[in-house]
């Protein structure tokens, strides 16, 4: 049976970008820009993204490629005979599982606050109170519980109609309609009182700022930052490269997708900051930026209803399309691995994410008191093996993989990588990815860990 391709260039490198783009990036990157010394940060970003990011991207997207398989089979392919690398493949689905048991339930908590701001439950409400709604919906597991599972449903339902007609269109649509909201929001937020002194903040160089957290911990930032921007390492980009053709080389498609994410990130401050420093609230870390903070600007604002409404669709859609590319994965497994038709492997995943996500939806309330990892909740667990361990581990396989004789080698990865038009990855590069490259991945490993 031949393998469904996508339908179009712009269809692949929107869901690429769309797995890339999550709500955990949009929320961070800001943040992380306006605590780091401003622009210096974006530079130091801009830096690793390009020396870090971008050439693991390749290497998930050359396996797929060259494979035109999911994870263990593309590995059980193009791995040297006796050698065991599809264990990692393995890996790999298992963090795809474990990231979609906490990330269902943040996108539901999106869902929420958009059907809330639609309904106008924050119409009329104090500022100071806005977060109480947050709190009630924490407490509250069957709102969170019938969320997920609106989440789980939809995303299944996409990936069921198949590559073209179902991920590749819906996703499209998704991706086109986030654009178009990033640019709205950001004329808006232009517009509003203190838009300058929220610019100024984000992203000018803050010298003042920067001897106080000190350069090397700002290079570290930037550095983790541009690392887990793109969750390269658990084959989530790797099934997309399954699907693409041999028309353009993997650089080129790379740096696209870096493109996409890194706006769509830079554009989030210029969203979130002019309207906080316009209504006199410090931007702070974490959920409480996007749940409690912004909803205190949105109560304040002329018109508040509508751009609330229209920041947490725009957040909606970052998040599900994030949920539709991963369940991709899954289910290309199940196809790959176990012989299972489409249907059969959508109704399974849909099952086992369903009940699989339900610890979460308890952590915040009927189950607040379990800790899994130290004084983590079970989302912070989840959430810390996956960051901290799989992603940054797994990377460094798929580089030891494409760099060495042990694995695939390099030659294979650059041929590979260098078919079609288009910027090509040099072949002087092999001792910087054969060499430096995973020392880098293992200081952010190691500090991950720490």
């Amino acid at each position: 049976m031949q393998r469904e391709g996508f339908g179009s260039r712009i269809g692949f490198l929107l869901v690429s970008a769309g797995c890339a783009i999550g709500i955990g990036n949009i929320w961070k990157f800001p943040y992380m820009v306006g605590q780091n010394g401003g622009g210096l940060f974006v530079l130091f970003y801009l830096f690793f993204l390009i020396v870090m990011g971008m050439p693991v991207l390749t290497m998930e997207l050359a396996i797929g490629r060259s494979s035109r398989l999911s994870v263990v089979k593309a590995y059980r392919k193009i791995e040297p005979k006796g050698t065991k690398w599809h264990m990692h493949g393995w890996i790999c689905i298992a963090g795809c599982y474990l990231l979609m048991m906490y990330y269902t339930t943040v996108s539901g908590w999106m869902l929420t606050y958009f059907w809330k701001f639609v309904t106008g439950e924050f119409d009329g409400v104090p500022a100071e109170a806005s977060g109480q709604i947050f709190d009630n919906l924490m407490a509250n597991p069957q709102v969170m519980g019938l969320a997920m599972g609106v989440t789980v449903v939809l995303g299944f339902l996409v990936c069921s109609l198949g590559i073209q007609k179902g991920i590749e269109k819906i996703t499209t649509i998704m991706m086109t309609c986030l654009l178009g909201l990033i640019i709205v929001l950001v004329i808006h937020s232009f517009t509003l009182s203190a838009a300058s002194e929220g610019i100024s903040f984000y992203l000018m160089p803050d010298l003042a700022q920067m001897k106080k957290v000190g350069l090397l911990n700002i290079v570290n930032a930037a550095m983790n930052q541009a690392f887990f921007t793109l969750s390269v390492g658990m084959a989530s980009m790797e099934v997309f490269g399954s699907y693409m053709s041999d028309d353009h080389t993997l650089a080129t498609e790379a740096i696209n997708i870096c493109c996409l994410d890194t706006f769509v990130a830079i554009m989030a401050g210029l969203i979130i900051f002019p309207a906080c420093f316009s209504f006199g609230i410090e931007p702070d870390a974490g959920p409480a930026l996007i749940f409690i903070t912004l909803p205190r600007v949105f109560v304040n604002m002329k018109f508040g209803r509508l751009w609330g409404t229209l920041f947490f669709l725009f957040m909606t859609f970052a998040s599900f399309s994030t949920v539709i590319a991963v369940f991709e994965n899954l289910i290309t497994s199940c196809i790959d691995n176990f012989g299972s038709s489409r249907k059969k492997a959508v109704i399974i995943n849909a099952a086992f994410i369903l009940l699989g996500s339900i610890p979460c939806v308890l952590g915040y309330n009927v189950w607040k008191d379990i800790h899994l990892i130290g004084a983590r909740d079970i989302l912070d667990s989840e959430d810390f093996i996956v960051s901290n361990i799989i992603l940054p581990g797994g990377s460094f396989i798929y580089v030891l993989f494409c760099s060495t004789k042990l694995g695939w080698g390099f030659d294979k990865y650059l041929n590979e990588c260098n078919k079609g038009e288009g910027i090509e990855m040099p072949r002087w590069l092999k001792p910087y990815i054969k060499y430096v490259l995973p020392v880098m991945i293992m200081v952010v490993l190691i500090k991950g860990l720490m």
